[in-house]
């Protein structure tokens, strides 16, 4: 059997308790070594076999899984984060279902939440954004034309953007081209979540200079919108003067 876990965003204690019992019961694990804190590997047993996928091929990982297999051995495939989020899982997913192997999937924290945590913002404001973008800037991985980052931002929605701190000058000109306001706040969370973790406060205009000035090139996300500003509506949910199904309104 494998089990595909999410690692969560970075702090060894935001793993699930599933994915930490997986972890334990585990014989073999290949983890996302590049990306994935190594500090989760605490959670292993003794005598466990571990692999870092970030120096494997599909195919050696893959290989890995197969000796297992024939061994009577069970098998974590431990991913950064949530494994349906830029997980590179659905390849595995196939290699395993033409071999025969069984296989499950436990969520993860992504790191977009974890960045959410930190900054202590809500991507969704009542009359500021409804809708969270989450996306990437196109690089040596093409991006569909139809979801170019000038096409995104015409929507001015909440937009989360992966694996784009290196291209950052291409990444600013289209969010304003795309109609982002020059002004609009910003963030880059480096590893969040991580005992490294930094945050860089910013707006759209400054944002190439911030992250060039603060050397990040890898493991951040950039978070775009007004959701990070001051002004929004109160949500209904909790207004005295709103009914809902569990309470009348009383004003």
């Amino acid at each position: 059997m494998v089990h595909f876990v999410g690692a969560g965003s970075g702090a060894v204690d935001l793993i699930t308790i599933r994915g930490a019992r997986l972890l334990s019961e585990a014989d073999t694990v290949i983890y996302a070594g590049s990306l994935v804190n190594p500090d989760l590997l605490s959670y292993t047993k003794e005598g466990c076999e571990i692999y870092d996928s970030s120096k494997m091929t599909l195919e050696q990982v893959i290989e890995v899984i197969k000796k297992a297999e024939a061994a009577g051995k069970v098998t974590v495939r431990l991913h950064t984060g949530d494994p349906s989020i830029y997980g590179a899982v659905r390849e595995q997913f196939d290699e395993l279902v033409k071999l025969g192997i069984e296989y499950d999937v436990c969520p993860g924290v992504s790191s977009f939440c974890g960045a959410a945590a930190s900054l202590k913002t809500e991507y969704t404001l009542p009359d500021v954004s409804q809708t969270v973008i989450i996306t990437r800037t196109a690089g040596r991985t093409p991006v569909p034309e139809r979801e170019s980052i000038r096409a995104l931002a015409v929507h001015q929605a909440t937009m989360i953007l992966f694996l784009s701190t290196s291209l950052t000058k291409v990444l600013q000109a289209d969010l304003l081209a795309g109609g982002y306001p020059d002004d609009t706040p910003v963030a880059v969370v480096y590893k969040a979540t991580w005992p490294e973790e930094k945050v860089f406060r910013c707006t759209l205009g400054t944002l190439h200079a911030t992250v060039t000035e603060n050397g990040l090139t890898k493991t951040a996300l950039i978070i775009v919108g007004d959701c990070m500003g001051d002004k929004y509506l109160r949500s209904k949910l909790y207004d005295p003067g709103f009914t809902t199904e569990y309470r009348e309104a009383t004003e």
